[in-house]
């Protein structure tokens, strides 16, 4: 929302705040609030972080029963009477149950899993309960997020047990940021009363950056101190340096682009890649030689060949400002390429 408004014609966004003030003052009145609130990753709800009011319908409700008592006490209507307090006495007891069906639930967070930009953050969410009655009806979600993209998660859960929610928002631009806060609610079991919380979670989550959609080739390998430099890389990404297939080899040192050039045109030839064509060279994957336009296209870029690289199985390093990660291979070292191209 905000960078939208940056985005606006000149004078649009100093005069937002006149156009729309209310909503302005609940805006800071919500973020001094929430600001105040503690973050932990675990939440027990209790009377003192529990909130209830009544919903559109529980209005119409109290506006109907003061209707009803105004007509009775006019034309001393017993049976309005009767009707009039049957009702009020039905929402005050639907008030003290929607109130219980929150309180006493134990709320915690599962810290999320990196995500690339453009991809949702999915938050897992275990709700236990350690009363010998099933709590209905309890929805989650993102404040503030738009119910279209972010609509709320609903479930039960069972008495003296648990039950899990996921809840998921877009993400935000690369980096590492904070979770939204999220809130808890009910309606149970008449609709009148609304209950809900504020949690705010510690945890953050961390967005890599998109990857290109369309990237070019890796770069060539950096021939190492002391090798005789025969072995290079060709523009299409793959090691020059081939020998036949052995049996034992393993599949991911098979070339499959090769093979399916073979197999087109009717060879059944198989080849991998040689193992001294890597230690005589070094794939770098260098921010100052991606190209591109800024900043965010070469760290698109980069993350593209990231990808690559580690789906190919090879040795890659990644040079960004300020940091140099050698040459490795696997999960961990994949994920610690995409947290350095995310906070760089």
């Amino acid at each position: 929302m905000v960078a939208t408004a940056a985005r606006s014609p000149a004078g649009a966004l100093s005069l937002q705040p006149w156009r729309h003030p209310w909503r302005t003052l609940r805006a800071h009145l919500q973020t001094w609030w929430h600001n105040r609130l503690p973050k932990s990753d675990t939440l027990t709800l209790t009377q003192r972080n529990v909130y209830i009011l009544p919903t559109r319908p529980g209005w119409m409700l109290g506006i109907t029963l003061l209707l009803l008592l105004v007509a009775s006490i006019n034309y001393q209507l017993n049976l309005g009477y009767l009707l009039t307090f049957l009702l009020a006495g039905s929402a005050v007891v639907g008030m003290h149950v929607c109130h219980g069906n929150l309180r006493g639930i134990t709320l915690l967070l599962t810290p999320p899993e990196p995500v690339h930009a453009g991809q949702a953050v999915v938050l897992t969410v275990r709700l236990s309960s350690e009363r010998k009655r099933t709590r209905y009806g309890i929805g989650m979600g993102v404040i503030g997020a738009d119910p279209t993209h972010a609509p709320l998660a609903w479930t039960d859960v069972p008495a003296q047990g648990s039950a899990h929610l996921q809840v998921s928002f877009p993400s935000p631009e690369r980096g590492l940021h904070p979770l939204p806060p999220l809130t808890a609610q009910t309606l149970f079991p008449l609709g009148t009363f609304r209950v809900w919380t504020v949690w705010r979670p510690a945890s953050g989550v961390l967005v890599y950056p998109e990857p290109e959609s369309h990237p070019p080739p890796l770069p060539p390998g950096e021939p190492q101190a002391g090798s005789s430099g025969a072995a290079r890389v060709q523009s299409t990404g793959e090691f020059d340096g081939v020998r036949a297939y052995r049996r034992g080899d393993p599949l991911k040192a098979v070339v499959w682009r090769k093979a399916a050039q073979a197999f087109s045109s009717g060879r059944d030839d198989l080849v991998s890649r040689d193992a001294l064509s890597h230690q005589r060279h070094q794939l770098w994957l260098d921010h100052a030689q991606c190209g591109g336009a800024g900043l965010e296209a070469r760290l698109s870029r980069l993350t593209a060949w990231v990808l690559m690289a580690d789906r190919q199985g090879l040795d890659y390093g990644l040079r960004v400002p300020g940091r140099e990660i050698a040459p490795d291979q696997g999960p961990a070292h994949r994920a610690r390429c995409l947290e350095a191209l995310a906070i760089c």
